[in-house]
Formats: C-alpha cells, structure tokens, sequence
C-alpha cells in the first residue's frame, strides 16, 4: 500500500517565519505603524496596489481596476498602557489603551515607546506579606494602583530616557508553541487575521487565480477602541461585500459560561456568528461553501452587535452584506492568547474558497 502524503501546511517555511516576526511586533491602538510596515512588505509580491489612509489603514488590492468591490478584512492593532502620571519617585501611573486587563498587569515585563527608542519597565507590585495586615484585606490590583518601574528614581530620570506622558506601553511577552499544535502569543487579537488574510492572497497568487471583482485586503487600525479604523476604510472604499476576521472565546475553558457565550472550542474549525449585522444570504453562501470543501464550522450567535469590525462595514454607506469568520482562542487579552494551528488553516481555507466561489452575479438580495 502506497503511503499517504501529508498535504503541505498553509503555515510553513516563510509564512510560519512572517507569523512569528509579526505577532511578536509591538502594535498598539493608535501606533499601529510598524505592524502596518511589516505586514505590507509581506503582502506587496500578492497584490497589484496599495493604498494607507490618514490613521494608519493599510490596503492591499488586486484587480483594481473592476467595479465590483470585495473586502477580507482583519485588524491591526492591540490592547496597551497609555503613561499618565510621573511621580517624583520616578515611577509612572497609566490609563488604558484599548480593553487591558489589569488583573494581569503585576509582575509583568512591558516595553515603553519613548522619544529616545525603547525603555524596558516592569509592573512593580509588592511582596504578598506587605500587602495583607490588620483589618486590612490584601490589595487587588487597581488601574489606580498599577504603576511602571523602568529603574528610574525620579521624574527627572524619567524624562531623560525619553518617556512621557502619553507613551505607549505594551507587553513584552511573544510567541510560542505549546503541545498538540496549539500556540501562544500576546496578540493573536487580531495580529493572526492580519495574518491570515495575508495568506489567502498568497494563495490567490501562488494558485494563479483570476477573480472577476477586485478584492482589497484591509489590515484597519483602531478596532479595540470602538472600531474606528474599519468605519473609516468602509466610507472609503465603499464595497459591495466584506468578510471580516476576528477572534472569539474558547467556551471550554473555566470561568466561562456556556449559556452566556455559547459553545466554542480550539481546533474544531472556524466560528459563522448569527446576529443583525451579519447578512443572512452571505452567510448562508459561506456555510455552503464550507460543506462542500469540507471545511468544519462551529456556529454562535450574538445579540445587538458583533463588537468587531463587521458592524462598521455593514452600516456603512448604504449597507453591505458582511459576514464574520472568527477563529477561536483562549485567554483573550492576556499576553498568553491560545489558539490552535489547525483553526488558522481552516479559516484560511474558509475565506479563500469563499473568494472563489463569489461573483459580481451572486444572489444577496433578500427579495430576489
């Protein structure tokens, strides 16, 4: 009997190199413009142009030149630390950038982006016996109590490292693999859609396809702030279809309710999500798709909104049918994000067949 030859990974060879330089690239919501440098270079022998807009919206675009516009769409950016406040101590107070987790910031190492260049820092938080006396119940952490030691020991040696008020400071943590192809990282939210949607023109070119509308690949900035980078970009662009790429809860693990989340799991394929925003028919056709590529799909449902970039695409202008691929992942905006290997392909696989599939000509309308 002839041995079966396992089919290539999708995430190989330069690919797996690009998804890890990239993911363990610093790109916080508003200085996204780094991220947005790498990715381009990746995507630049895929695509025929590209354009930014004023924040930092990076588009990549084939067949420019057709009418018919479609959209695959991730976001750029990620959760951090804003500097608010420098004691005299030279210690440094902070506000949220996006929806961080205190709870997690104690002991962690972060990377502060100053006028000089890099300053590395720690969230100092004191020993467990200093924190518990008296009456008193031991400290939780506290936006209000979180505070950056970079080893400075007054304001003034602060400011000689170039920090300021409003540098940005992000976790130091990065990729890695665990076992059962499962990887971590600091933000897979959403550095792994950017990556995907790269893939899936590589593909295109790599496979030689011709599609007959002209498809942009939008890497849009300011998602974890209230979606602003996509509600820019879709007045702009204006199209005719969006598929938009996110993340979504793992509901298998502890502390996460079923009933209020749904059920999801890592490594049983991509999530279709049902709710006002997503066009009924587009996700009809994507799940077809699916079922004849033998691509697997796990289902949800959400109520008044998505919370992801598919709600500014679909109100935008005079309405575009969208639909939302989210893969599932674990331990959502902590620097140890999980998702599984097999999820990214599929979901890969997802958008790709979904691009071949559709034409100007396919049906969307709800009364035809």
């Amino acid at each position: 009997m002839a041995k079966a030859v396992k089919k290539k990974s999708i995430i190989s060879g330069e690919s797996y190199q690009f998804l890890k330089e990239y993911v363990n690239n610093s790109s916080p919501t508003g200085f996204e413009s780094n991220g947005q440098k790498l990715w381009m270079k990746w995507l630049e022998p895929y695509v025929d142009e590209f354009f930014t807009d004023p924040y930092g919206t990076a588009v990549g675009i084939i067949n420019p030149s057709a009418s018919f516009k479609v959209v695959i769409e991730a976001h750029a950016d990620e959760i951090s630390w804003f500097v608010n406040y420098i004691s005299p101590e030279g210690l440094m107070y902070l506000k949220r950038n996006g929806g961080v987790d205190h709870q997690i910031a104690p002991s962690m190492r972060v990377n502060i982006f100053g006028k000089k260049g890099i300053v590395k820092a720690v969230f100092g938080w004191p020993a467990i016996h200093t924190r518990v006396g008296g009456s008193e119940k031991e400290a939780q952490p506290k936006v209000e109590n979180l505070f950056l030691d970079c080893g400075a020991r007054t304001k003034k040696d602060v400011e000689a490292l170039g920090i300021h008020i409003g540098a940005v400071a992000t976790y130091e943590d990065g990729y890695d693999e665990l076992a059962n192809d499962f990887l971590i990282a600091r933000a897979f939210d959403n550095r792994i859609g950017g990556f995907m949607i790269a893939q899936v023109a590589k593909l295109l070119k790599d496979n030689k396809k011709k599609l007959p509308f002209a498809l942009y690949i939008v890497n849009a900035v300011q998602e974890e702030i209230g979606l602003r980078g996509a509600e820019m970009i879709a007045r702009r662009i204006k199209p005719d279809v969006a598929i938009i790429t996110d993340v979504t809860h793992d509901s298998t693990t502890p502390m996460v309710n079923k009933i209020i989340e749904g059920e999801c799991a890592c490594g049983k394929g991509p999530s279709l999500c049902y709710g006002p925003a997503v066009h009924n028919k587009l996700l009809d056709f994507v799940q077809q798709t699916a079922d004849k590529s033998g691509i697997p799909y796990q289902l949800r449902a959400v109520s008044r909104s998505t919370g992801t970039d598919t709600d500014s695409f679909a109100y935008a202008n005079d309405g575009c049918p969208s639909v939302l691929i989210s893969i599932p992942l674990r331990y959502m905006h902590t620097t140890v994000e999980m998702l599984h290997k097999d999820d990214i392909e599929n979901t890969i696989k997802m958008v790709y067949e979904s691009l071949i599939a559709l034409t100007p000509k396919t049906n969307l309308s709800y009364f035809n």
